[in-house]
């Protein structure tokens, strides 16, 4: 074998041993971005099973649910096409079966008191991250411009809902220890809360609720005699409790007095 043919062999070893690694690392870098994308995948979905599953139910709206369940949806198919090891089918499953209760109006999600500051923030923070994950979606082209700024617009005012929550159940407190000062200043942050939404009806119909209230119990100051006042009382909570799902508070949330 003459010097040329050895040198021609080298070369064509160099070569080919170059295209090993070069393939060998294609397919480590592929591996390791697919793992990243499954594991993305993956917390995506548990993050949307956690907004639905620990939102209260008071602010979880038809309309909200299936926003989430939309998503889990979508996550699982692209899992199923990365091959997860997860039991994605049974995810999929799942969210089906929840979607159709959903639209049946068959899902009863309990409320929760929010009576103390922690409560608050906790809720927020949920209601924060679920805002976040209807950007991702609108940029992801998941949902059209229409959907993502109705539903921000309302996790927005879901937020400032929290707050007032706080506040009522305070103000309510204040009432049965007949301080009622204190209650009243508590009824003006809440009313100050939802004054933050002011393009929402329903928050508009809330302030001026408030607003009465406020005004029962400047009247009653000094005044031993609370009958009147605890019916008042009692029809404002329940209002205030269910206005969320509440026909009657869907057909009054309009800009007419």
């Amino acid at each position: 074998m003459d010097t040329t043919m050895i040198v021609l062999l080298l070369a064509a070893i160099v070569i080919i041993s170059i295209i090993i690694i070069v393939a060998s690392q294609m397919r480590e870098r592929a591996r390791i971005e697919r793992a990243r994308k499954i594991t993305a995948l993956e917390d995506s979905y548990n993050r949307a099973n956690r907004l639905l599953c620990e939102i209260p139910g008071q602010y979880l709206t038809n309309d909200l649910k299936l926003l989430l369940i939309r998503h889990m949806e979508e996550t699982c198919k692209d899992l199923q096409a990365l091959k997860s090891s997860q039991a994605v089918s049974d995810w999929l499953s799942k969210a089906q079966q929840l979607k159709k209760q959903v639209m049946e109006d068959q899902d009863r999600r309990p409320p929760v008191k929010i009576d103390s500051p922690e409560k608050s923030s906790y809720v927020k923070e949920l209601l924060q991250n679920l805002f976040k994950m209807i950007e991702g979606m609108h940029k992801a082209g998941k949902i059209d411009s229409a959907t993502a700024k109705k539903n921000l617009k309302f996790v927005l005012f879901l937020v400032h809902k929290t707050h007032a929550d706080l506040h009522v159940f305070q103000a309510r407190d204040y009432v049965k220890q007949n301080q009622i000062r204190k209650a009243i200043h508590a009824y003006h942050l809440a009313s100050t809360e939802m004054g933050k939404s002011r393009d929402n009806p329903m928050a508009l119909k809330a302030v001026k609720s408030f607003r009465t209230r406020i005004k029962e119990l400047e009247a009653m100051k000094g005044d031993e005699s609370r009958d009147g006042s605890a019916e008042n009382q009692s029809r404002l909570d329940r209002e205030w409790d269910t206005f969320l799902h509440d026909d009657e508070w869907r057909k009054k949330a309009d800009y007419d007095d």
